[in-house]
């Protein structure tokens, strides 16, 4: 990698809770004095992207590393029906409080969030129109979000059809294609941070699970079965995982970035958002370790 040219192109990866680390590389990227100058992202990479263009990623950093703060209840907004458990409706009211919602084409770099249209079988790019309602579409993970209907089409996680769109981020002249993978299968070993606030936050997140573990059966050995019987949420979970996982392979043999930036998928699970401030850190290590790599 040139360190004379500044200019990046930046991918973003799905990965659930992980994609906090999204926003360590971030910080990073910036503080080595590289310029964002457009952001493709899937599924959690296109919320952390997406806000990142309206210029409020530090805001979202520190609403997600606090919500031990606020009713985490109030957040879940369950509902009964068969296209998913979960709205999602309320963490965007939430986040509306400190971050506008914009016309993509009116941010100030361009921006791209994927999402997939199950019924026809296609990807589609969302690169205008309503923020919000493209990234709320691209995080729908089947059966879990209800899928966000747009111009009549009902939209799920852009996961499902690519986890890393490279081949959308806009590109020019002598930019650095620097992609962040939250799927990759190496080991994870834990940064060193702060743990007063994680484990905080995971109090308040164990009612959420406990309520979660008790409506959809969720089972979990603890090592105890070499082949446990998995319930619905971690069937629907390591399918998932294993679907993005291979995806990933195979577009990042096709595309080749300047800089990889790479995250384990054993990080934290889907939706350990409480261990944002641990997936910060880990972005953050993950950046300069990439960076190392590639001088050598």
């Amino acid at each position: 990698m040139k360190t004379s040219e500044k200019n990046v192109a930046l991918v973003l990866s799905s990965g659930g809770a992980r994609g906090m680390a999204h926003v360590g590389v971030i910080e990073e990227l910036e503080k080595a004095g590289y310029n964002i100058r457009s952001i493709a992202g899937s599924s959690i990479g296109a919320v952390v992207g997406g806000i990142y263009a309206t210029g409020n990623l530090n805001a979202f950093a520190e609403w997600v590393n606090n919500l031990h703060k606020f009713d985490v209840f109030r957040l879940m907004d369950f509902t009964l029906s068969t296209q998913g458990f979960i709205k999602g409706e309320k963490v965007f009211e939430e986040i509306r409080k400190f971050v506008e919602d914009k016309n993509i084409e009116d941010l100030d770099i361009p921006f791209v969030a994927i999402a997939a249209d199950v019924f026809n079988r296609r990807e589609v790019v969302l690169n205008k129109g309503s923020l919000f309602h493209a990234v709320r579409a691209s995080i729908a993970i089947p059966t879990v979000l209800q899928p966000k209907k747009i111009n009549g089409i009902e939209l799920v996680d852009g996961g499902v059809v690519n986890p890393i769109p490279v081949e959308h981020v806009h590109r020019s002249r002598n930019d650095i294609l620097v992609v962040v993978d939250l799927n990759s299968t190496f080991p994870y070993k834990k940064p060193q941070f702060d743990k007063a606030a994680q484990e905080l936050n995971k109090n308040q997140y164990k009612q959420v699970f406990e309520k979660l573990k008790k409506k959809f059966r969720y089972n979990h050995s603890h090592g105890k079965s070499s082949s446990p019987r998995l319930g619905y949420y971690e069937l629907l979970q390591k399918s998932m995982n294993l679907m993005q996982e291979k995806l990933s392979e195979m577009i990042l043999e096709k595309y080749q970035p300047d800089l990889l930036i790479r995250i384990s998928r054993k990080a934290c699970k889907t939706f350990e958002f409480y261990r944002s401030n641990e997936m910060i850190e880990a972005g953050k290590e993950a950046f300069h370790r990439a960076i190392r790599e590639s001088n050598t």
